[in-house]
């Protein structure tokens, strides 16, 4: 139990301190019980080595992480996170507790296990980079946008809309380097392209060298916490350069040859906007690998969910089934089939992940596989009965 200092600041103190790091009504009341064994709020602005630095009511801090290691690796400190801290005096200050979440964007790692990595959490807007110096991989877009809407708060998944964001964090994808591209036309056509595969969500071309796009995009993310990701070399610490107005992030050039950069960026950082708002910049993603996001899949591909509706039998698979909504919209050019392509490779993808852990997904896709396998075979006897 920890004593309250008479110069420890109060909650009240503490919200106004804390306000441009994004501390409000709702994490007062979360902390409350906290204040009253005398620890401070704090929100995590960089994490390195089981410590973390800690932005409070009486400046950054460096804090000891010690007592709040989990088995979960779900739930260890992670930039953008709010917790409690020792009060002042302390020698180390460690952080006791995690808040409760709003919201936590996890990947998958490389692990053969299903884990998960939390990259950033409690955010307000996804911004999504992709560079113009290189040629676009929508398919890589659509991943991020998969990522980026299932969000997750606990235990369950944040809901949203693609056209009505109800809840959760806003994606958008931010076309970094648009002054490579001198055509005004050649860029509306890219942008297009982007809309295509970001069905309702905002797709803004900017520049960092030309202030292109910039004062839009501080308008956003002047409304809460962002976080900025893309493969390396997207820009994304430029962008957060531009954003701050002045060189805080470290940046190198990306290699001529094929665009990509260096890791520039090693950890996830927390910065408070002049303008407003906090962002996150986090190290290029080499993998973008799906963790339960089914609902996020469902999110990007929401033409291909709507159409669905419509098949003739209501576990349609696409391929060949008569009635088959989806396959008519092909056929009649109002769907791509690169979209279809791209939606079932990340379903499946999503489904090897989420079968890991789940029994009865297991179980689904070894009848799966055992029909299909019972139908092959059915056809080449077929086939072969009639070659006799």
């Amino acid at each position: 139990m920890f004593n309250a200092s008479l110069n420890t600041p109060s909650p009240s103190d503490a919200q106004h301190v804390l306000a441009e790091y994004g501390w409000d009504e709702g994490w007062e009341a979360e902390f409350a019980p906290y204040a009253a064994r005398g620890l401070t709020p704090g929100r995590v602005v960089r994490v390195d080595r089981g410590q973390c630095d800690v932005a409070t009511s009486d400046g950054v801090i460096r804090a000891d992480t010690e007592f709040v290691v989990p088995r979960d690796p779900m739930k260890v400190v992670c930039t953008g996170d709010w917790v409690a801290v020792d009060p002042e005096g302390g020698d180390p200050r460690y952080a006791r507790t995690i808040l409760p979440r709003r919201t936590a964007f996890v990947r998958s790692t490389s692990s053969k296990r299903s884990e998960g990595q939390v990259l950033a959490t409690n955010i307000d807007h996804v911004v999504v980079c992709v560079s113009l110096a290189v040629e676009l991989d929508l398919g890589r877009i659509e991943r991020f946008l998969a990522l980026a809407m299932s969000s997750s708060s606990g235990d369950a998944l944040l809901r949203t809309s693609a056209l009505s964001w109800e809840s959760g964090a806003q994606p958008m994808v931010v076309l970094t380097k648009c002054d490579l591209i001198p055509d005004p036309a050649g860029l509306s056509h890219l942008v297009q392209d982007v809309e295509t595969a970001a069905p309702g969500v905002r797709v803004v071309p900017v520049s960092a060298r030309t202030g292109e796009g910039i004062e839009a995009l501080g308008a956003v993310v002047s409304g809460g916490t962002s976080v900025l990701l893309g493969q390396s070399g997207a820009g994304k610490s430029t962008l957060a350069n531009a954003l701050l107005g002045e060189e805080v992030m470290a940046v190198q050039a990306a290699r001529e040859v094929d665009g990509k950069g260096r890791h520039t960026t090693t950890t996830r950082n927390l910065l408070v906007l002049p303008g407003g708002g906090a962002l996150v910049d986090t190290p290029g993603l080499r993998g973008v690998g799906l963790y339960d996001a089914e609902s996020g899949v469902g999110q990007v591909f929401t033409e291909i969910e709507e159409l669905a509706a419509d098949c003739r039998f209501h576990d349609c698979a696409h391929q060949a089934e008569p009635g088959c909504a989806v396959l008519a919209a092909i056929e009649d050019g109002s769907l791509r089939g690169r979209r279809l392509d791209s939606y079932r490779k990340l379903l499946r993808e999503n489904q090897r992940i989420v079968a890991k852990t789940d029994a009865r997904v297991r179980a689904e896709i070894r009848r799966d596989w055992k029909a299909k396998g019972a139908e092959g075979r059915a056809n080449g006897a077929l086939k072969r009965g009639r070659l006799r």
